[in-house]
């Protein structure tokens, strides 16, 4: 019985060494293929923001604009609020002129639930991919600056109830059927844009079009069976007109 206890025991010990041991030296490497991504992708890296965020269905992509700085780190807030590092892909460095280099994994690191960019020059532009859900965009400003946001094709911002941009957006415009809200200046902690699909516009719109139509109807019904209260009420002679009525007719005689 001792023998199997300390063979279980055992086990377990080394389970947990070599799990250490992946956490510690393979756990938080990105691979390499991971970061090269798809070989034939490219990035619009005519940007005028120093942070550019295009939002897809299923994506976004994200170009910094750098001027003297060597190391970017971001994270994402998981459900609970706890902070995690930013699952990239297509990791790309585009040198001023005009060079683009994909960066290793020397180069690319999760460390301390950040993601963490060493750049290879501290001048260019760095661009990345990222998963994303959902009819909102979140992102930390990790650096103050220009910001813009381009939504997904068919998404729109400006009705209050289905709709919220944070900080308000200084321009608001449409390339190609898409949104694109900039900012020239951003230091809140957050930027948020929370968008609707163009056809639920029309479909609110009904729904409190419907809303008010079944309140007026309600209305009509209401004040028809009043008035039908009323005649009932007429007709057994509840409602006595007390207009001339004798006992208003003034004092008696020689009471006056």
């Amino acid at each position: 019985m001792n023998r199997r206890l300390l063979l279980a025991c055992a086990t377990l010990a080394v389970l947990a060494a070599t799990a250490g041991c992946t956490g510690i030296f393979g756990g938080d490497q990105i691979s390499e293929k991971r970061l090269e991504g798809d070989s034939n992708a490219t990035y619009d890296w005519n940007t005028t923001a120093e942070v550019t965020l295009n939002v897809t269905g299923g994506q976004y992509r994200a170009i910094y604009d750098f001027s003297n700085r060597s190391q970017l780190k971001i994270f994402q807030r998981e459900s609970l609020g706890e902070e995690a590092p930013v699952d990239v892909k297509t990791v790309r460095f585009r040198y001023p002129n005009g060079t683009v280099v994909t960066l290793d994994q020397s180069q690319v690191q999760r460390k301390d639930s950040r993601t963490v960019f060493t750049l290879p020059s501290r001048e260019g532009k760095l661009a990345y991919t990222a998963p994303h859900r959902g009819k909102s965009f979140s992102t930390p400003t990790y650096v103050e600056g220009s910001y813009e946001v381009i939504l997904p094709s068919g998404m729109r911002v400006g009705t209050p109830i289905l709709s919220q941009v944070r900080p308000d957006a200084d321009q608001k415009h449409q390339i190609g059927g898409r949104v694109h809200l900039s900012w020239a200046e951003v230091t809140a902690k957050n930027v948020t844009v929370r968008y609707y699909l163009a056809r639920d516009l029309l479909i609110f719109g009904g729904i409190i079009g419907a809303g008010v139509v079944i309140a007026l109807l309600g209305l009509a019904y209401f004040r028809l069976q009043i008035r039908q209260l009323e005649r009932e009420r007429e007709e057994m002679g509840l409602n006595v007109d007390t207009d001339g009525d004798e006992f208003d007719q003034g004092p008696p005689p020689g009471m006056g």
